[in-house]
């Protein structure tokens, strides 16, 4: 059985790792085979509270997947803006919330210089190595701590094979 099959055991999944990793893929997967609603999270504009807007998700009824959430702001706001607008506490009592409700983290990752090639295919444009290194890197350092709160699966999606969405 696939990590991603496990995890639709759960009845929360919440999908992270790097653009380009096979997200979205995932989570079209599994809401057409396992009955998931899917919330694709685009960025929180800064004036909103970021830990809210994942607790009210969080407090939807069904099976809910989350594709990105709030572990993209411990990674990207260091790399990108010096800083995260969440702190580990609220991280951790997030990752809590994930538990508390059948929750599982789904990690995704693959190395950087084939997430680099997916991202060309895929937009026509992508990091440079150095910048995808720092954020597959940032990501595995989050998961490490959060994996102390919540369960977490990671998928390497250059080894295990991305469902078809089609």
């Amino acid at each position: 059985m696939s990590a991603a099959e496990e995890a639709a055991a759960y009845r929360t999944i919440i999908l992270e790792g790097c653009d380009g990793t096979g997200k979205s893929t995932i989570a079209t997967h599994l809401a057409r085979t396992h009955d998931f609603n899917t919330v694709h999270s685009l960025r929180t504009p800064d004036h909103l509270d970021l830990a809210g807007r994942y607790r009210d998700l969080l407090q939807q009824p069904g099976r809910l997947i989350l594709d990105r959430c709030f572990i993209s702001e411990l990674v990207y706001g260091p790399l990108r803006r010096g800083r995260s607008r969440l702190t580990w506490a609220q991280a951790f009592d997030l990752a809590e919330a994930v538990a508390a409700r059948d929750g599982v983290f789904l990690h995704l990752t693959a190395p950087p210089t084939v997430i680099r090639a997916r991202l060309l295919e895929r937009d026509g444009t992508a990091e440079d190595l150095s910048e995808l290194t720092a954020i597959v890197s940032a990501y595995h350092r989050t998961f490490e701590t959060i994996t102390s709160y919540a369960p977490v699966l990671t998928i390497d999606t250059s080894i295990e094979e991305l469902p078809s969405t089609g």
